[in-house]
């Protein structure tokens, strides 16, 4: 099982495959994902600080390239489906912005 180290908190073992959004919604982390999971407002944003978070996909690649957001090591989580070790730390979150987390995304 792949293990997430979210930033401040302790790590997180999950099912691999997973969206790494929903195993931070569901271990407690505080994440936004206003359009529920379908990479197109950019809330669910992490910075990959360790691991391979795989390639990313051409509806992530085009949303980030659309919104001027071009740092290597930022990535969607509702893209990343998790398939090794990684450390993380969410840019946008609830206790931060005051917006509602958005409606869950999909598996």
């Amino acid at each position: 099982m792949p293990t997430i180290l979210v930033e401040g908190r302790g790590p997180i073992e999950i099912e691999e495959g997973k969206k790494l959004v929903l195993a931070l919604e569901d271990n407690g982390v505080d994440i936004l994902h206003r359009c529920g999971g379908n990479a197109r407002c950019t809330t669910c944003r992490v910075e990959i600080l360790e691991g391979d978070a795989e390639p990313m996909g051409e509806a992530e690649a085009e949303i980030l390239e659309k919104k001027g957001i071009a740092e290597p090591n930022i990535r969607l989580s509702c893209q990343i489906r998790v398939h090794s070790d990684l450390t993380v730390k969410p840019v946008m979150t609830v206790s931060e912005t005051g917006m509602d987390a958005g409606k869950r995304p999909e598996e």
